[in-house]
């Protein structure tokens, strides 16, 4: 019979190593003896072969065990009598062997594996003829690990699981549980209390907050990129992104967050009519606060249940594929919120992030910073991007916050935070883990891409890692989008004080592969809408918000546009609401739209305007220092003989044979695009469609020169006849 002690410690769930005592063992004289612990039976009895063949005996507070006939260890089953009424047969957890194997165990040791997911959270498995999960979490200053869930009465004491020492990583396989039960972990930390219930970080599903459980849910297949995408996801690609909340682009059918199958069924169509390239997803990881708009996540593997099943989310990469675009995901290794049932402080300490607040703890968003120099957690943030590209068949990711990741001192007045090593503001282990994430991607997802939103200008953001750089394929063009947006803010008479905001990012729009974000950022928290910014009245509001756009898509560098801004929304975005559709019944918004498609179809359809978009020999100023006119213009090269000529004349006043400096190596020109067309809701002042004769009159330091009507407020691009 088991110690009084013993037996205590298992009832009152202290016990750290259950299956040193529950389960089938032989006593010093070679008995076997089964012990159970069920404080919802009411009987339980051993069976073996199909026969009864010992009841066991109570011993208190759920704790059963009795001696077995014979000293063979026997594969037994427990039929157990419950205390609630009812009768079944069931396999014993503690009747299982260890569920690791040394290899998963050698992996997870090393600190880079790359599919964790693999190995860690909840998996459904078969053993012999018994199918069951297998539950894994690391939680190395534990001092006792449950799982708890709708399987066992979300009691503690029922499935305590095995430490294995090694990794710090608790395992236990529980018959019977299947894909759909919810759980949780229940830890007795370091210091020995019991912590709050902690949902599971490596969670394939979860409840519909304000629940927090974790869903068991098989792993997904893993998926191949469509053909062509890689060539879709190139440097010297088209790639015009159009960025989305799902949740508030339009509300479903119930007025509520609409379906995965709903979201299907209509935004890869729309986005794919309007001629962008790519569609990117605020983030969709699950997260409990729908004001965060999904950038303080808690499910790393987890689409948000508030789209439906998480299975859905395969019908809507899907139907992104089946209409060309390229889906990418915001995804969050920053930091994460330090709700109880999360990350923080996880196994009574800080595991997930710095135990120092100076580095740990982030003053904007009242959050905690991921330890990027803990093997660990490098694996958990490299298998979740892997996850999200290989498991679900994502083109890529845009990572946000990376800035913040970079500098130890982000947001920190002197003597709030830790130098690096050195001594200095770098915080080296999120480089290498931003290098490493990278690397991984490259290496075992070839084709995707990553976006990073870097708001400094920490060098070689997008320059391979074996050159030192971080290695992402793209960098959001921060500065451009700053100086632009003050400038178009101004009143066109006083636009030629600030004419070099237009220019500035020229100066160094070649040092990265950038991409001009028009992001969610920019159109909230009092910042107004893209056409609020506009100044004027309204013909000059929706003029100049076609003439940006314009000048925007005949820029260098890849183009990112916020949903509701490709037909001038009115308002701010409000998350909690659809976007105002009704807004373009006025022609004038349909215009704008109308707009946007346009210049995305010249856009990819022009080698000249995207071939060279990271490249200084694909750009070439015409003009650029006519302050008093607000007129800017530049030729685009394809560098295999294609030109662009684009112009912008940002005051309302329309210009009447201005003459442009253009190469004499092509005879005359000819508008194709122009912002001020009734098309789009302008006043259709232009050159149409007729050629435009090239002279031999000198002009910004060429022989030949091109004499243009140019629109008010407007921006036109024409090709060489």
């Amino acid at each position: 019979m088991l110690e009084a002690d013993v037996a205590q410690a298992l009832v009152e769930a202290r016990h750290g190593d259950p299956f040193a005592v529950l389960g089938l063992h032989t006593d010093a004289a070679g008995a076997l003896w089964l012990r159970v612990l069920n404080p919802q039976a009411a009987a339980v009895s051993a069976v073996v072969g199909g026969q009864v063949v010992a009841p066991l005996t109570a011993r208190g507070d759920g704790l059963f065990e009795g001696r077995l006939p014979g000293k063979a260890r026997v594969d037994y089953r427990l039929k157990i009598q419950w205390a609630a009424g009812g009768e079944g047969e069931y396999a014993d957890a503690y009747a299982f062997g260890p569920q690791l194997s040394d290899d998963e165990i050698r992996r997870l040791r090393d600190g880079n594996e790359a599919r964790a997911f693999e190995i860690l959270g909840s998996q459904p498995v078969t053993h012999g003829d018994v199918a069951g999960v297998r539950f894994a979490v690391w939680a190395p200053n534990a001092r006792r690990v449950s799982v708890v869930g709708s399987f066992n009465a979300w009691d503690g004491r029922r499935h305590a699981m095995r430490l294995r020492h090694d990794v710090g990583v608790w395992e236990l396989f529980v018959p019977h549980a299947q894909a759909g039960d919810f759980y949780k972990y229940e830890l007795i930390g370091a210091d020995g209390h019991l912590q709050p219930l902690k949902a599971d970080p490596y969670a394939r599903s979860t409840e519909l907050r304000p629940e927090t459980a974790s869903v068991v849910a098989p792993l997904p297949p893993k998926r191949r990129l469509p053909p062509g995408r890689a060539e879709a996801n190139r440097r010297d690609a088209p790639i015009s992104v159009y960025e989305c909340h799902p949740a508030s682009w339009r509300k479903g059918r119930d007025g509520g967050f609409p379906t995965w199958e709903e979201l299907a069924n209509t935004l890869p169509a729309y986005v794919a009519g309007l001629g962008f390239t790519h569609l990117e997803l605020l983030p969709i990881s699950e997260h409990p606060f729908d004001g965060s708009w999904g950038y303080q996540t808690l499910g790393l593997f987890a689409p948000s249940r508030r789209f439906g099943p998480p299975e859905q989310f395969e019908v809507f990469v899907q139907a992104c594929h089946d209409h060309g675009l390229g889906l990418l995901l915001d995804w969050v290794p920053a930091h994460f919120p330090t709700d109880g049932f999360g990350m923080a402080r996880f196994d009574g300490t800080a595991l997930y992030e710095y135990q120092d607040p100076k580095e740990g703890f982030h003053r904007d968003w009242n959050t905690l910073i991921y330890n990027f120099g803990r093997s660990e957690v490098r694996s958990f943030l490299a298998s979740s991007a892997l996850y999200w590209v290989e498991r679900w068949g994502v083109d890529g990711l845009r990572v946000d916050a990376v800035a913040s990741m970079l500098y130890r001192d982000y947001s920190r007045p002197s003597g709030e935070w830790v130098p690096n090593h050195h001594g200095g503001r770098e915080n080296l282990e999120a480089i290498a883990l931003l290098q490493h994430v990278n690397e991984v991607l490259g290496r075992e997802a070839p084709g995707a891409i990553t976006v990073a939103e870097e708001s400094t200008s920490f060098p070689g953001v997008s320059q391979p890692t074996y050159l030192g750089g971080l290695g992402f394929h793209f960098k959001w063009n921060m500065g451009w989008m700053n100086d632009t947006l003050r400038y178009i803010h101004e009143d066109p008479i006083h636009r030629r004080y600030h004419h070099h905001q237009m220019t500035f990012g020229l100066v160094y729009a070649f040092s990265e592969n950038f991409m001009l974000p028009i992001s969610h950022d920019e159109v909230v928290h009092g910042k107004g809408s893209l056409f609020d910014k506009m100044p004027g009245d309204e013909w000059q509001k929706f003029a100049n918000t076609r003439a940006y756009l314009g000048f925007m898509w005949g820029h260098p560098g890849k183009k990112l546009l916020f949903m509701g801004q490709e037909w001038g929304q009115r308002g701010e975005w409000n998350h909690d609401v659809g976007l105002p559709w009704h807004q373009l019944d006025d022609a004038r918004h349909a215009g704008v739209r109308r707009w946007v498609g346009d210049l995305n179809a010249l856009y990819r359809g022009t080698p000249a305007l995207h071939r060279l978009d990271c490249e200084a020999q694909g750009f070439e100023w015409v003009a650029s220092h006519d302050e008093e006119s607000s007129v800017y213009a530049w030729l685009r090269h394809d560098g295999q003989g294609g030109s662009v000529l684009v112009v912008c004349n940002l005051t309302p006043v329309p210009r009447h044979g201005y003459r442009l400096g253009v190469p004499s190596t092509h005879g005359a020109w000819r508008e194709v695009l122009n912002s001020d067309s009734e098309h789009y809701g302008g006043s259709n002042v232009g050159n149409g469609p007729q050629a435009l004769a090239v002279q031999a009159l000198a002009a910004h330091g060429r022989s030949h020169s091109l004499a243009l009507t140019l629109p008010p407020l407007a921006t036109v691009f024409l090709v060489p006849a």
